[in-house]
């Protein structure tokens, strides 16, 4: 009897304790699925802004304009949005932005990268 008595007092405490370190795995998915989801905005901007610096430098000879709107038309054909453009010489460097949203309530943060494209330069 008294070996009875001593387990009635414990009675659903493994049940609050499974529900606890079940809430605790939900929670870390959850902030691995948004860190997860936010390198992949960071690296959809930085492969759009080498695409556009790369298709932006080709067109250099044409003049800033043509360069900047074929770096723009490439940009966002990867899915972002050009913030600025600038044409040294024959180098193109391509800013841009890319909206990411974060799981699981859907929070938008822009994610921004930035590349440059041009010829190699190098001594004999």
């Amino acid at each position: 009897m008294r070996r009875r008595s001593a387990l009635v007092g414990d009675r659903g405490a493994a049940t609050i304790w499974v529900l606890g370190v079940g809430l605790a795995f939900v929670l870390l998915g959850l902030a691995c699925a948004a860190v997860g989801v936010a390198a992949v905005g960071r690296h959809q901007a930085q492969t759009a802004a080498d695409l556009g610096a790369l298709a932006g430098a080709a067109r250099t000879l044409e003049g800033p304009d043509a360069a900047c709107a074929r770096a723009a038309e490439i940009v966002a054909a990867n899915g972002g949005r050009m913030s600025g453009c600038v044409v040294h010489g024959f180098d193109v460097v391509v800013t841009v932005a890319v909206v990411v949203r974060l799981p699981p309530s859907g929070s938008v943060r822009v994610a921004t990268a930035r590349a440059r494209a041009g010829p190699v330069g190098w001594l004999p």
